[in-house]
Order: C-alpha cells, then structure tokens, then sequence
C-alpha cells in the first residue's frame, strides 16, 4: 500500500528489453536508501519489485501487461518518475491508500495556468469516471490528489505550486498520458451494489418461480 504522497522524482537510467518486458533501472536517488531486494516501490503510481540494487540505481522488472496497460512503456532514458516506498506500519498517511494498481490510462486534456498555480482537466475512460466525485481522491502517476470537477470523461484538478515544481505532473503537456488509480473505497461499493442488485433479482426470480 502506498499514499500517494511522492517522495522524490527519479529518473530512468536505462530501459533494457528482457522479453516479454523490460528491466527499468532508475536513479532512485534518496529513496534507495535502506531499500532492499523485493521490497515495492511505486513508479508513477504503478506497485514494482526491485530487484536489483547498485548504489541509488534500483531496477525494477515490467511485464508485457504493465507496459501496455501504464504509461511505462513510454518511458525512456532521462524520463522522469514518481517515487514512492510501500508504508510501514505506524507511517502517516497523508494521502490516501492507494494499491499500486492501475485502473487505467488518462490524457491531460487541458492545461490552465494561473501564475504559480495549475488547473488540469484530464481525458479518462468510463472505468474511472464512475468512480469520481467531486472533493474525492484519485491518484495521477501515483500522486495523491482531490478531485474538483467531474464530468462523463473529464475530470479536474487543482495543483498547488509545491506538486508542480517536486513531482512529473509539472512538466506534463497536453495529450501526455498519465497513470490513474481511483479511490479504493468507490470500487468497493460499486462491488456491493452489484451484488446486491444480483441477490435481489435472485431472490425475484425465486419468487417468480414458486409463487406462494
């Protein structure tokens, strides 16, 4: 589990092709200390494994699955990256829980700078958007943000000057693709409504069937 609170911008190092992946090796920087092999770390939001280590280089497998359903698979050498270690218990959390798995990839639709202060509006599918709503949580290539406006495929956020300048979504551009997590709490509710949708036609169908 993560919060979505970044702890440093890495950058990628080399992007090594090992069928049906890749190996990312990215400058962790100070948040390659202490780790060790297998521990997770997220990577614009996405859960990886380390699993090599050579001073602050930390190298991460990804598997055919993850580059085509992030925006790992357009990363290159000098790309920056999100960074953030798994929590520990008695961590704060700042953010909000955040799994490390993708629920689907997003497009900045829109940039409206205002001095030192950003509103983006992201593109995003059905998938995310039924489990928006406004003042909510949601996290872009892994940062914890809350949700201002919502439409069918839009939603939009404010970014205060600290998130622009210590995290990627800073130097996003129109039409770049990000990594999107909903909150974990709207996938759950949606899961119980349908279940009990399904148990009352059950039980309807019961009825139609052995009428008393």
């Amino acid at each position: 589990m993560f919060t979505g609170l970044v702890e440093t911008m890495g950058s990628v190092v080399a992007v090594r092709p090992d069928p049906p992946g890749v190996r990312l090796v990215i400058d962790a920087g100070s948040v390659g200390d202490g780790v060790q092999l297998g521990d997770s770390i997220a990577v614009n939001g996405c859960c990886l494994t380390v699993v090599e280590i050579e001073g602050a280089q930390l190298a991460f497998d990804a598997g055919s699955e993850t580059l085509s359903r992030t925006n790992l698979g357009r990363l290159d050498n000098g790309s920056p990256v999100n960074l953030e270690r798994s929590l520990r218990i008695g961590d704060r959390l700042g953010g909000h829980y955040v799994s490390g798995h993708i629920d689907a990839v997003g497009e900045l639709h829109e940039r409206q700078d205002d001095e030192d202060w950003s509103t983006f509006w992201f593109q995003v599918p059905r998938v995310v958007s039924k489990h928006l709503v406004g003042k909510g949580s949601i996290a872009v290539d892994g940062v914890s943000l809350t949700v201002v406006s919502v439409t069918e495929d839009r939603f939009s956020v404010a970014l205060i000057p600290h998130t622009l300048e210590v995290t990627t979504l800073g130097r996003l551009t129109v039409g770049d693709p990000v990594n999107l997590e909903t909150d974990l709490l709207a996938k759950y509710v949606e899961r119980l409504l349908e279940n009990r949708q399904h148990d009352d036609g059950q039980h309807q169908q019961d009825r139609d069937d052995h009428p008393a």
